[in-house]
Parts: structure tokens; C-alpha cells; sequence
């Protein structure tokens, strides 16, 4: 499986290792906008340098993994559909429903598969979790909790040129840390239905917000809050709680590794992404699964707004 990388950042460096990891698998070719970090990228993967998005899909794949900011992520993703290439992409996988459903409508006529990185999905602890919710261990789930009470310096938002950004980034907290553990509650209690939010930017100068909370009401009956910020000083770790009729099963993220950068949990979602393009299943989260995280996010910004309950669009 030949794959090309778009993007040249943090993210793009974990894709190189994540598939370099994989038997059979090898990084051919990297674009990207920064020339500087595009050409380290390329030579660590042994792959070749492209600063041109048409030359870099005319270079032989059969995939690309995209990393670039969110909100180039359809258009991309669309220009390499439309060469016949599989895509998987970095969440979110693009900052409006519309984009979205364009990069799908896209997929589908070119007969080519769309996948996001949500790895949390893929997390043995979180896939056992959600073995014993649908057995039933907890009796008829009730409530959903997802936290994400982390810090950023403000270094973090003022040297890139696109975090904290509506154009490029989509949102704050919620759009781009809280959209894994609200892809999580999605996964383990069903669609939303319904959203009341609410935003705020406390501490961070961007136009986005660093604050957000979201009280989400399941097809199913049950009820969830989602609460993201990156303001929390100096940032606690990620917890999620699902409670039922019978009891409730909690995770919390465990402390951050010693060695930074591991690239495991992204191999995973690789792993099976790949397996499905051969075998032709759908992969862990597909590009449906990948909508539905933004079109909560889209309402919950909505009902910010408004100051009224609203709908995720379908």
C-alpha cells in the first residue's frame, strides 16, 4: 500500500511513523506548504518532496492521509477522490457539514473509500468499555458525561496561522479537542438528536471559542453533557462517564507517556483502514461516522448563537 501525506506538521510526522510501522506499507510521496518542513518530512520517509498539489496526486498511491488544517480537509481529500485514491483524514473531517458531504457525494462517485482518525475508537480499554455497555452490564444507559478540561499556552494559538481561526480551524475546544470525546459519546450512546450550547473565550485572544459546554439529548432517551476548554490551568485529564439503570463505567486518559509521540493508536486506525480498502467493509469510522461528530459541533454553535435548542442537520 503506497500512501502519500498531505500536511507537514506534528500530525503529518505521526501519520509517516504510524504507516512506516506497518508491513507492506510505505510513504512515497509528502506535499505540504511549508517547503522547509516538507523536504525533513520526505527525506525521514524516504519519499519524495512535492510543493504542487496536482504533481503530488500525479505521483503513483493508492492512498493519501491528510493533516493538513481542518479546513482544507474536504477540498483536498476531494481533489485526491477524484484521482481514484482512498482517503483518511485527521478530524475533524472537514469544519462544516456542507464540505463534508460534498467530499462523500465525491467519494461515492469515484467508488473510493473515506475514513477519519478518530483512534480513540480503536483504544483497547475504550473498545472493551464499550463491549460491556452493549452487553448490558449497566442496564439501560441514562447519561453521558465527556470532559476535556486541558490548558494551552498561548503560544500554542499564537504561532500558528490557523488555530483559533473560523476559516481554518472551524471552532475552538470543541471543534478541535473536544470532537474525539464527542465522537466517543456518539459511538458508545447512539445519535444525537438535539443540543443546547453554549461558548465563551475566557483566556486565549482568538476568534474562537476556548469554552464550551453542550447538553445533548440521544435518539435513545438518555441525555449527555459534553464540556471542553483549553483554559483549564493546568489541564486535568480526560474523563469520560456513562451511567445506566444498573451502574456506570468511567474512563480517564491515563498520564501521558514518557516517550512523546507514540505513533500506536494512529497505526491502528491505519491498520484497519487499509484492511477495509482491501476487502471492501467499511473501516472503524468511515466518512458517515465522521459527519455526525461535526454536525453536533455545527449545532451546538448554532444554539450558542440562538440562544434556542437545535437539531444536528441529517
Amino acid at each position: 500500500m503506497r500512501i502519500g501525506i498531505i500536511g507537514a506538521g506534528g500530525i503529518s510526522d505521526t501519520h509517516v511513523r504510524a504507516a512506516r510501522s506497518i508491513d507492506g506499507v510505505s510513504v512515497v510521496a509528502v506535499y505540504g506548504a511549508n517547503a522547509q518542513r516538507v523536504a525533513a518530512l520526505a527525506e525521514s520517509a524516504g519519499a519524495v518532496a512535492y510543493s504542487d498539489l496536482d504533481a503530488f496526486l500525479d505521483h503513483p498511491m493508492d492512498m493519501v492521509a491528510i493533516g493538513s488544517p481542518s479546513g482544507l480537509h474536504a477540498d483536498q481529500a476531494i481533489a485526491a477522490v477524484r484521482r481514484g485514491l482512498h482517503v483518511l483524514v485527521e478530524k475533524p473531517l472537514d469544519i462544516s457539514t456542507t464540505k463534508v458531504d460534498s467530499l462523500l457525494n465525491e467519494a461515492e462517485r469515484a467508488g473510493v473509500s473515506v475514513g477519519v482518525f478518530f483512534q480513540d475508537r480503536m483504544q483497547p480499554e475504550l473498545v472493551a468499555l464499550k463491549a460491556r455497555l452493549d452487553a448490558g452490564d449497566i442496564g439501560t444507559p441514562l447519561f453521558g458525561l465527556g470532559q476535556v478540561r486541558w490548558y494551552r499556552p498561548p503560544e500554542y494559538y499564537g504561532t500558528s496561522r490557523w488555530r483559533g481561526t473560523w476559516a481554518l480551524d472551524g471552532g475552538g475546544a470543541l471543534m478541535n479537542q473536544g470532537i474525539h470525546t464527542l465522537d466517543l459519546l456518539v459511538w458508545l450512546l447512539g445519535p444525537i438528536t438535539r443540543v443546547t450550547g453554549r461558548t465563551a473565550t475566557r483566556l486565549h485572544k482568538i476568534e474562537v471559542e476556548d469554552t464550551a459546554a453542550g447538553l445533548l439529548e440521544f435518539a435513545s432517551g438518555a441525555l449527555g453533557i459534553i464540556e471542553a476548554t483549553t483554559a483549564a490551568f493546568p489541564g486535568f485529564p480526560r474523563r469520560l462517564e456513562i451511567t445506566g439503570t444498573k451502574g456506570s463505567l468511567v474512563y480517564e486518559d491515563p498520564p501521558r507517556p514518557a516517550v512523546v509521540g507514540d505513533a500506536t493508536p494512529h497505526r491502528r486506525v491505519l491498520e484497519d483502514f487499509i484492511d477495509a480498502v482491501r476487502t471492501g467493509r467499511k473501516p472503524a469510522a468511515d466518512g458517515s461516522e465522521g459527519r455526525r461528530s461535526v454536525a453536533v459541533i455545527e449545532a451546538i454553535y448554532r444554539s450558542a448563537k440562538s440562544g434556542q435548542s437545535e437539531e444536528p442537520r441529517t
